[in-house]
């Protein structure tokens, strides 16, 4: 089954380019939640020492003002990520005052959709840009679905691993077209095998029952203010969880088969228009209430648990982007905070993912079929709420397979590949957390889960009490911690620089925001691949 996997290692070994492998950039962006000493979501601004969320490149907020996100520099150095990710940690808790920062995924108690606050990046048109689509983001989905937090993995591999890598496939397209379908065949795989994140890692079994709003649930009562599901991994990438709507045609699925589809389906998106969106409206009495009435406002809106990644220059659309310049990463997206861990990530994680991500670069990967991709929603939405269940079995290629059972025949395939990256260093970190993996594989106990509702019973906490607790044994550690006095000194001086950016970008401004949104939607497609995708539709779920 892993046929081409075994060939294309076979032949990185006899070119002596294995090492090349080892080569990869990472970068991870770490959402948390700023909740009040009484456990409710900050009502405070971002704060001002913290810089610019605007411009700030390393420290901002998402979908809230209280969601704070942490923006790591990619680095080949597999520490270095969690190591920046401590220091700034440790930056915050300089000017969080009283405030904690969230230890889980679910959001703590939420007292009302109103009392979660948007996100306010100044009145540059660029900033409310930003502004205006989390409003429509309130608008479509509610909130309280915004201010579920994650970790996204950012992963990229080296242009010299490439060039050897196309001589060895004997492909002759341009490097960046080559470079572009070889992320597109990882980004398929890691569909196809996505369901593994939630079971390993997940750990949002349990839920405040504020969360729901009153709202019925499937759920099962844990006690008088948690909910939750007895075999859950991630209630965050289930169905409760923050995902475009499938309901009445207002959902979409971006299609994989290449760069140019991918390309092509989220443009209709964002040119198409909904007619439950257009019941919202967009600009009301004076004041943006989303920046369209389209099935999505912009290409970010899409929800997906991976995604091809380029840069874009400033204001250019994110497709423009790929479409000039092809696929610079891709962005694991799946990741729970890891509430046990005060980063919200483990060092074993970050050694499985890579050596996740590079097989499914390597293995076979064929287009996904209407009925595959059936299947691929299914087992993740089955792994999210029943993934510790015994004997759970889940769907592939039309027949019935046993998740343990996948999972371990997984782990078997990536041995030769962690092998393989850490040949030379002095200790085995890839084998090693693939160990770890195998056995909460035959353990489901030993998932982050199950320790969870299981530290739960064992205290009689509430999902909030628990969270409650680690969120503050985890601010101590950072309190505590000692830090390196060049980097603090750098996310203070990227915070007073980050002001200068935001002040020069509203000083920059020449015309009115209407004309701005106008100019920015107005950026059409190259003509070459406009051409190619015309007989093309959207794919509606």
């Amino acid at each position: 089954m892993y046929t081409t996997l075994e060939q294309r290692l076979e032949k990185l070994r006899q070119a002596d380019q294995a090492g090349l492998l080892r080569g990869g950039l990472i970068g991870l962006e770490k959402e948390g939640l700023r909740v009040s000493p009484s456990g409710c979501i900050s009502q405070n601004r971002h704060p001002g020492a913290l810089g610019s969320a605007l411009t700030n490149r390393y420290i901002t907020t998402d979908y809230s003002e209280a969601l704070t996100e942490i923006i790591t520099p990619p680095s080949a150095d597999r520490e270095e990520p969690l190591r920046f990710l401590s220091e700034a940690h440790h930056f915050l808790y300089q000017h969080l005052g009283d405030e904690i920062l969230w230890s889980t995924s679910m959001p703590c108690i939420v007292e009302s959709d109103e009392l979660i606050p948007i996100a306010e990046y100044g009145d540059s048109n660029a900033g409310m840009m930003k502004t205006v689509y989390r409003r429509g983001l309130g608008h479509r989905y509610g909130r309280v679905m915004q201010v579920i937090a994650g970790v996204h993995f950012n992963y990229s591999i080296p242009l010299p691993f490439w060039q050897v890598f196309q001589h060895l496939e004997q492909d002759e397209t341009p490097i960046q077209s080559f470079i572009s379908e070889s992320y597109f065949a990882m980004l398929r795989n890691l569909q196809r095998v996505g369901w593994l994140i939630p079971y390993l890692f997940g750990a949002s079994p349990a839920v405040c029952k504020s969360f729901l709003g009153g709202r019925l649930t499937t759920l099962q009562v844990f006690d008088e203010y948690s909910y939750y599901s007895p075999y859950a991994t991630s209630l965050r990438m289930g169905d409760i969880g923050y995902q475009n709507s499938k309901e009445q045609g207002t959902g979409i699925k971006a299609c994989y088969d290449c760069l140019n589809a991918y390309i092509e389906t989220l443009s209709r998106a964002i040119e198409t228009p909904c007619p439950i969106y257009q019941a919202i409206g967009v600009k009301v009495d004076g004041r943006y209430e989303q920046l369209n009435a389209n099935i999505l406002q912009i290409e970010n809106e899409y929800y997906s648990t991976v995604r091809p990644k380029q840069i874009p220059e400033m204001m250019e659309k994110p497709i423009h982007a790929l479409q000039r310049r092809g696929v610079r990463y891709v962005e694991l997206r799946s990741l729970d905070v890891n509430a046990f861990h005060p980063l919200g990530i483990a060092e074993e994680q970050i050694f499985f993912i890579e050596a996740l991500m590079l097989m499914c670069l390597l293995h076979a990967s064929p287009v996904i079929n209407v009925a595959e991709q059936k299947e691929i929603d299914w087992n993740e939405l089955t792994a999210a709420h029943q993934g510790r269940k015994p004997g759970l079995m889940l769907q592939r290629n039309g027949e019935k397979v046993a998740l343990r059972s996948w999972g371990l025949e997984i782990c078997d395939a990536m041995l030769p590949l962690c092998e393989l990256l850490e040949a030379g260093m002095p200790s085995n970190p890839y084998s090693e957390s693939l160990m770890i993996q195998r056995y909460r594989l035959q353990d489901a106990d030993l998932t982050p889960s199950a320790r969870m509702l299981a530290e739960m019973r064992g205290n009689g906490e509430s999902f909030f009490q628990f969270a409650q607790r680690m969120s503050k044994q985890h601010q101590h550690t950072f309190m505590q911690q000692e830090h390196s006095s060049q980097d603090q000194l750098l996310l203070r001086q990227e915070a007073t620089d980050s002001w200068q950016r935001q002040r020069e970008l509203e000083a920059s401004d020449r015309v009115s925001f209407d004309l701005f949104l106008e100019d920015y939607f107005a950026q059409q497609l190259d003509e070459d691949l406009s051409r190619k995708v015309e007989k093309r539709s959207i794919s509606a779920s």
